[in-house]
C-alpha cells in the first residue's frame, strides 16, 4: 500500500503572525463581561466621544437617498478631493485626487502599503516600542523587521541619528508613527526633516503613520508629507478613527506617489474593492465640516492624560512617561516583576483583567517587556476607579 505525505494545509505565511494583542484583550474582557463581571476598560484604542451629529447625518442621508451601491475602488472623487484638500490646508502638503485613496480603516491602508512596497528579504526599520500590528503586517509580506531600540529615559523619542544607524543596504521603507502608539512619543521637527532626508536621498520609502496627527500635545500638529521635494518616498496613511470618533466606521486613506497610489487601488481592486459607499459621503462631511469638534476632543484628551498620570503616580513603584500626543499611557511595571509569581508584563496584565477587572494591554504586544498599555479615553470616575483598583491588586502582591 502506498503512503502519501499529508499535505500542507496553511500556507507559509499565516504562520508569520500572530492574532492582534489588543483584539485578544478585547475578546477575553467580553467574554468577562458576558459572566458579569464589572471591568473598568483601559484597554480599547478608541475616543469615547460620539461621532459628530453632522457626520452621521450625512451618511443616513447618503442611505436615503440609496448611496449604497459599488463605487470606484480608490474611493469616490469627491471623497478623494476632501482628503487632499483637507491634508492641504492643514500640512501645507501637494497631492492630486489620483494620488489619493479611500480605504476601509487606515490599517488596510497599511497593510496595501507594505503588501505594495516590501518582498522577501526588505528590510523595515521599525521604531520600539511599536503598535502591535505593523510588525505581523511586515512579517506577512516577507519583509525583516529591524527594531530600532529607543530610550525610557528620552521618552521614547525617535532620532534621525537612530535611524541613520540602522539603514543598510536592504533597507525598503522606514515606518514613522508620530504621535505614537502606545508611547505617545512625538519626533521632533528637526529630526523629522532629517528623516525625510535619509530617506529621499537613498531611495528608501517613509511610511508616515498619521493616525494620530491631529492629537499631538508637544505643538501644532505636522506632516512629512509638507516636505514636498521628497514626495516621490513618503507614503501618508491616514486615518478619520480617532481624529473624528470614526473608528466602527472603518474611514481611512492613503496618499502617494501615482504609481504608488495605482498599485494601491490595483491591489485593493482584488481584495475588498471600494470602502463602504455611504462611509465616504460620511468621510467628506467630516473633512470638509466644521472642525471644532477635532480642537474638542484634543482639549479634553489634554486633561484626560495629566488626571491619568496624576492617579498613576499614587501607585507606588508605578513610573511612566507623559506622552506628547494620542490617548494611551506607558506605565513602567517592571517593579512588580517577580512578586506574585508574576514573571512578565502579559502575566500582570492578565490579573489584572481576572483579579482586579481592569483592562490592559501587556507591553509584549508593542515590543517591550516592562509596561502596560493604559487607554485614557475614559471618565474620569473610571480611571479613578481602575487605579484604585489596579494599586490595591500591585501592592498586595508578596
Amino acid at each position: 500500500m502506498t503512503v502519501t505525505a499529508p499535505q500542507k494545509v496553511f500556507a507559509d505565511r499565516i504562520g508569520r503572525i500572530e492574532v492582534s494583542a489588543t483584539m485578544a484583550v478585547a475578546a477575553e474582557a467580553a467574554k468577562l463581561r458576558a459572566q458579569g463581571a464589572n471591568l473598568v476598560d483601559f484597554g480599547a484604542g478608541e475616543p469615547h466621544f460620539a461621532t459628530p451629529r453632522h457626520i452621521k447625518d450625512a451618511a443616513i442621508a447618503a442611505i436615503e437617498a440609496n448611496f449604497t451601491r459599488y463605487t470606484v475602488v480608490p474611493g469616490i472623487p469627491e471623497v478623494r478631493k476632501a482628503i487632499v484638500e483637507r491634508h492641504a490646508c492643514d500640512f501645507g502638503t501637494d497631492y492630486a485626487i489620483d494620488e489619493a485613496i479611500f480605504t476601509a480603516g487606515g490599517k488596510l491602508a497599511l497593510f496595501n502599503a507594505i503588501q505594495v512596497l516590501v518582498d522577501h528579504g526588505d528590510e523595515v526599520i521599525l521604531p520600539v516600542p511599536y503598535w502591535v500590528s505593523f510588525k505581523d503586517i511586515i512579517q506577512y509580506a516577507g519583509g525583516t523587521v529591524v527594531y530600532l531600540e529607543t530610550s525610557e529615559a528620552e521618552s521614547f523619542r525617535i532620532t534621525a541619528n537612530a535611524i541613520e544607524r540602522a539603514i543598510t543596504p536592504r533597507t525598503k521603507a522606514i515606518i514613522l508613527n508620530s504621535p505614537s502608539n502606545p508611547a505617545g512619543s512625538v519626533v521632533s521637527s528637526e529630526d523629522l526633516e532629517r528623516i525625510v532626508h535619509l530617506a529621499h536621498d537613498r531611495g528608501i520609502f517613509l511610511l508616515l503613520d498619521e493616525c494620530y496627527a491631529y492629537l499631538n500635545y508637544a505643538g501644532k500638529p505636522v506632516s512629512g508629507g509638507s516636505f514636498t521635494w521628497a514626495k516621490e518616498h513618503i507614503v501618508i496613511l491616514g486615518s478619520l478613527s480617532k481624529t473624528y470618533s470614526m473608528t466602527g466606521w472603518r474611514a481611512g486613506f492613503a496618499l502617494a506617489p501615482k504609481p504608488v497610489a495605482a498599485n494601491l487601488s490595483k491591489l485593493q481592486s482584488q481584495s475588498t474593492s471600494n470602502a463602504t459607499s455611504f462611509v465616504q459621503k460620511a468621510a467628506i462631511a467630516a473633512l470638509t465640516g466644521s472642525q471644532e469638534c477635532v480642537a474638542e476632543f484634543r482639549a479634553e484628551f489634554i486633561g484626560l492624560r495629566d488626571y491619568m498620570l496624576a492617579a498613576l503616580r499614587k501607585i507606588p513603584g508605578v513610573t511612566c512617561t507623559k506622552p506628547e500626543g494620542a490617548f494611551y499611557v506607558y506605565p513602567n511595571i517592571s517593579a512588580y516583576l517577580g512578586k506574585g509569581g508574576i514573571r512578565t508584563a502579559t502575566e500582570l496584565a492578565t490579573r489584572l483583567l481576572h483579579e482586579a477587572h481592569v483592562v490592559t494591554v501587556p507591553g509584549e504586544a508593542f515590543g517591550t517587556g516592562e509596561h502596560i498599555r493604559i487607554s485614557y479615553p475614559v471618565t474620569k470616575q473610571n480611571i479613578d476607579e481602575g487605579t484604585r483598583r489596579m494599586g490595591e491588586f500591585l501592592t498586595g502582591l508578596k
